[in-house]
């Protein structure tokens, strides 16, 4: 029996007002089943972050539910959002966000530090969830010092070291070459099998997009087609 984690109930999402208006999405219902692998594809400036937003309680939808686990997010206080995302949620930006003063370890680190985890609990899990991802070697360098393939998976390290339920990626690909691409995809791939963790990914790439189990295509902020990949 397929649960569902994510349901999304005739959302629509407008940026600005009157002349300068923007409508990034319109009347989208869907729902996402614990443990999926998928992709929201589709042409620059479909909706796809919006839509990732939404999903992860980055922003809210001006018409419409959000609910995760069954809960509805707009009748969440801004302090239990917060509380939603560290806990449940784990986030791979486009642009990695990774903090260049800080070590690829301490980046880690630092999700384990505002989750009030003691000191020896987050070195043990951030070594762990390193050499999982092929990252032991590399935990004392700078962020400004790793390749934008080691930044990626210091970023997935970083967002999987709270064990998530959910983890969302914007782009993924945005910065890598196609065999960097490729060692992602497999990594994500893993993640979701060997981890039961639900991985969301926003993107335009054809080859992300082979890897999932679920394509959801948007066009101009509204879902055109929503297909099986197996």
């Amino acid at each position: 029996m397929t649960i569902d984690i994510l349901r999304l109930s005739n959302v629509s999402r407008v940026y600005g007002k009157d002349a300068t208006q923007v409508r990034a999405l319109t009347d989208v219902s869907l729902s996402i089943a614990e443990g999926e692998f998928v992709s929201i594809v589709g042409p620059s400036g479909c909706g796809k972050s919006t839509i990732l937003n939404m999903m992860g309680a980055l922003d809210q939808p001006t018409q419409g539910e959000v609910h995760f686990d069954g809960d509805s997010l707009s009748e969440m206080s801004r302090g239990e959002l917060t509380d939603l995302r560290l806990q449940k949620f784990g986030f791979v930006f486009q642009a990695f966000n990774l903090l260049p003063v800080l070590t690829a370890a301490e980046n880690v680190q630092f999700i384990l530090q505002l989750l009030g985890f003691a000191r020896r609990e987050r070195q043990s899990r951030t070594e762990a969830v390193l050499d999982a991802l092929g990252l032991a070697d590399v935990a004392d360098r700078p962020a400004t010092e790793l390749s934008g393939g080691q930044q990626q998976r210091v970023a997935i390290a970083r967002a999987l070291v709270g064990e998530p339920a959910l983890l969302f990626a914007d782009e993924p690909s945005a910065n890598l070459d196609s065999t960097s691409t490729r060692e992602l995809c497999e990594l994500l791939r893993q993640i979701n099998s060997d981890r039961g963790i639900t991985v969301i990914t926003a993107t335009h790439d054809p080859l992300v997009m082979s890897y999932t189990s679920r394509s959801i295509h948007l066009e101009d902020g509204r879902v055109v087609e929503d297909k099986s990949n197996l």
